[in-house]
């Protein structure tokens, strides 16, 4: 919110005598008491010769592309002649005998724009009548100069005198940040109840006193008499209140005293007419948000209602609006007058004939206003006011210092009677311990400091050790006690809270599966992975693209309702389409060859979303239970793919490409990381080529599967062919209680091969794991190095040569030994698989 600081220092000057603070100072007290400020500057300063003048004569020059006057300007001994000052001016905002502020000859006004004596539209101007733009006072240039009125007393100065302290143009403007929470304070009734805080001096509520405004109410209001007219409000609106006030007999032609649209312009709204301009005025000083209609166009009562879908209204912007069901509308007989709470409708607009204007003041619902407000995009400041909570109970005295101002300035008569519909809530009622902002923030605040903080914000306690806070109207954010102890704290100054760093508590470190899956990454980066992080989310039809069965797990997936992307609109249940995308960015860039790895959790859906619980009381034990098991299931993966050459063409000569034997083996490294022995069988399993797919297996549990992806998958997604992966459910792994460590033997390793023809169907894996528990516990190692198939094996039959190491922990082992244990494996594998050992 944009407000001057002259305006909120003599608002407070009323009751504090005397009292001022520099512009930083201020500025530190907004801090103090919770609010950020955007920064503050003060009003560019003008120089030279910047005077009071009076309009003595207006001559309309023609024969111009637009309406010019040449104007002669009283300005007395300013110009050291005393004689009238002829200045040309476009603007219409002025009348002979209008009291203006002149720049003459020789001034320099903000921007460095000098005022000098020069012949235009055929007669010498000598200065300029200014505008609150030109003279810093407003960014955007407004309808016409600064009109000062007529009366020199009422002004303190005659023509001739310096217009600076008339203008008021020794002043600083505030941006103060007001958090959403805390709509009490765009206005400066809310801004100078926490400065009075922040500085410890004696606050006047403005809505009770207008007075230390400048405003004696009590002098042009009637005591009410009666109702104005019949009100009919729809609850489906939400509404709580609303308020009606006339005024009759106002002078049209009259514009709006400079002090008020000064104050309009350095809150950064733009002066319009002297009813609108006093229903913005009164919004800034109260908090109000405050609507005017013109009187003789509004037919019989007013109805608060529902819009209907496809009702029409041409707002005050001149822009036609369909209304949805949700909006709430003003009608009269004759329609739609107002969209409430956003804009009012051009049928009532105030217009240069309007001599009777129908005030209305309301409290409408916030999250109505704030939905129609987006809707429309149409923000407001009237609907940013309502979206943060606008105090009910001051449609009365909104209206009634309305009223007064409008009357006393149009020369109008406040009309007795008043209709007000609904009441003000019930207040809030707060039981909270004295010591609990003590308790919560660990400073010692004595009872009486707690109390006075609370009165402070309008609040009004009893009790001793408990107290019961009534929290005012203005303050609907005050609903249970940590509100009242953070208004204590806020208050007292967060800054004397101590900041007390809690202690780790030693020699826990990192939990098993974190120090797994760090692990994990560290062994995938050191066998040339490089790290990625997928998408977390997958295209809606990724399972149909792959063709997954109507069962397959995969298909499970979470549905986001609200997708970043309107195609990715399923959280992940699988990593490789998310590495895919990062293979296919880079490989569109060049980079053909590479190996990439991700480690992230995925999403499985398990069951419908429960209903909502009720928070009054803590849920059931069964509740809790049926919540978490509605909650998806979070497995963390490890994937990877690989594409093009692992090892390079070169001149050493040709490179390696990476093959589905390469995925498996990383699938390997995980596995030897985790501390688990990992088996491998062929499997079919989308989106993998069916004749190049391993099925990876923990004690006989499928926990991922590496491969060849699917020729067709890889053509439709543009990537090269033989593109491989592997995926490994890392939480299927069991967990083991030590990383696995390498042992160190003395003693030297002993080498022999075995060949074995088994069946061309039996896996090679099979064989091994025979060889293993048949060669007995001298074996260390057996790797498979050679596949032979040939006429001289017969049909349906193939060779496997394994290469076997050896080694006893206790002594070198003899030529003999290993034999010995090489035979009793092809005894074994015989006997299991029928394996004949070749010679």
């Amino acid at each position: 919110m944009f407000i001057s600081q002259n305006w909120l220092t003599g608002i407070l000057d009323h009751a504090n005598p005397g009292w001022e603070v520099s512009d930083a100072e201020l500025d530190g007290g907004f801090v103090r008491v919770g609010f950020e400020t955007e920064g503050y500057s003060a009003i560019p300063e003008s120089t030279g010769p910047l005077v009071v003048g009076r309009v003595d004569e207006i001559e309309e020059l023609t024969g111009f592309k637009k309406p010019i006057r040449y104007c002669q300007v009283d300005v007395g001994q300013a110009n050291g002649t005393g004689e009238k000052q002829g200045i040309i001016c476009g603007a219409r905002n002025f009348a002979e005998g209008d009291l203006v502020a002149v720049s003459l000859p020789g001034a320099v006004l903000p921007g460095g724009f000098e005022i000098s004596a020069r012949k235009t539209y055929d007669h010498i101007s000598a200065g300029m009548i200014c505008s609150a733009a030109e003279l810093g006072m407003c960014e955007q240039q407004t309808s016409g100069i600064i009109n000062l009125g007529r009366s020199t007393d009422a002004i303190g100065a005659v023509p001739g005198d310096d217009a600076r302290p008339v203008l008021g143009l020794d002043d600083t403007v505030f941006e103060v940040n007001i958090t959403p929470d805390r709509g009490y304070a765009l206005s400066a009734r809310g801004l100078t109840r926490e400065l009075a805080s922040a500085f410890d001096i004696t606050f006047e509520d403005l809505a009770a006193h207008p007075e230390a405004a400048g405003h004696d109410v009590s002098a042009t209001v009637p005591e009410v008499s009666g109702g104005l007219m019949d009100i009919s409000l729809d609850p489906a609106t939400r509404a709580r209140r609303f308020g009606l006030r006339k005024v009759t007999g106002i002078d049209p032609t009259v514009q709006s005293p400079f002090w008020m649209q000064r104050e309009l312009l350095l809150c950064g709204a733009r002066p319009v007419n002297l009813a609108t301009d006093v229903t913005n005025y009164v919004m800034f000083l109260l908090g109000q948000p405050m609507h005017a209609f013109d009187a003789g166009v509004v037919s019989g009562d007013l109805k608060i209602r529902l819009a209907a879908d496809g009702e029409k209204l041409t707002t005050l912007d001149h822009v036609d609006r369909e209304l949805s069901a949700e909006d709430v509308v003003i009608c009269d007989d004759n329609g739609i007058q107002s969209m409430a709470g956003v804009m009012g409708g051009s049928t009532s607009e105030i217009s240069d004939e309007t001599t009777e204007v129908y005030l209305e003041a309301a409290t409408w619902h916030t999250l109505t206003v704030a939905r129609t407000s987006r809707r429309h995009k149409l923000s407001s400041e009237s609907s940013r006011r309502f979206e943060r909570g606008v105090d009910p109970a001051l449609v009365e005295p909104a209206l009634d210092l309305a009223a007064h101002l409008l009357a006393t300035l149009g020369g109008g008569e406040v009309d007795a009677r008043r209709t007000i519909v609904g009441e003000v809530p019930e207040p809030t009622v707060i039981e909270m311990p004295a010591g609990m902002p003590a308790r919560i923030a660990g400073v010692d605040y004595a009872r009486e400091t707690v109390v006075a903080r609370l009165e402070e914000v309008g609040c009004t306690v009893t009790g001793d050790e408990t107290l019961t806070v009534t929290a005012p109207s203005w303050r609907g954010d005050l609903s249970m006690g940590v509100d009242l102890v953070e208004e204590v704290l806020r208050l007292e100054g967060l800054e004397d809270i101590p900041t007390v760093l809690p202690t780790p508590r030693g020699g826990r470190g990192l939990s098993p599966r974190q120090r797994r899956r760090r692990a994990v990454g560290h062994a995938l980066a050191y066998s040339g992975y490089t790290e990625v992080l997928p998408d977390p989310f997958m295209r809606g039809t990724q399972a149909d693209d792959w063709g997954m069965a109507a069962d397959d797990p995969r298909r499970q997936a979470v549905t986001v309702r609200n997708p970043l992307e309107s195609e990715r609109n399923l959280i992940a249940t699988t990593l490789i389409p998310g590495l895919l995308d990062a293979v296919a960015r880079n490989v569109a860039r060049g980079r053909v060859d590479l190996q990439v790895f991700g480690l992230q959790q995925v999403s499985f859906a398990r069951a419908e979303h429960t209903p909502m619980l009720d928070v009054s009381h803590r849920p059931s034990d069964a509740e809790v239970t049926q919540v978490l098991d509605s909650l998806p299931a979070q497995p963390l993966h490890v994937a990877a793919v690989g594409v093009g050459e692992l090892d390079t063409t070169g001149t050493w000569g040709a490179g390696r490409a990476y093959g589905w034997a390469d995925a498996v083996e990383a699938a390997r490294t995980v596995a030897r990381t985790a501390g688990v022995e990992l088996e491998v069988a062929n499997a079919e399993y989308l989106p993998y080529h069916p004749g190049r797919c391993a099925e990876l297996r923990v004690a006989g549990e499928v926990v991922g599967h590496a491969g060849e992806l699917h020729p067709q998958l890889l053509e439709a997604a543009g990537l090269p062919a033989r593109t491989c992966a592997m995926e490994i459910n890392l939480d299927a792994l069991p967990a083991t209680g030590e990383l696995p460590a390498p042992v160190l033997s003395a003693f030297p390793l002993l080498h022999q091969d075995i060949a074995l023809v088994v069946a061309e169907d039996t896996p090679a894996e099979d064989v091994r794991r025979v060889i293993v528990e048949g060669a007995g516990p001298l074996l260390e190692e057996a790797v498979l190095f050679d596949v032979f198939r040939g006429e001289r094996l017969g049909e349906g039959l193939k060779s496997l040569a394994f290469s076997l190491h050896f080694r006893a922990a206790d002594r070198t082992l003899t030529d003999e030994e290993a034999n010995e244990a090489r035979l009793a494996a092809a005894a074994l594998a015989k006997e299991r698989l029928g394996a004949e050992l070749r010679a």
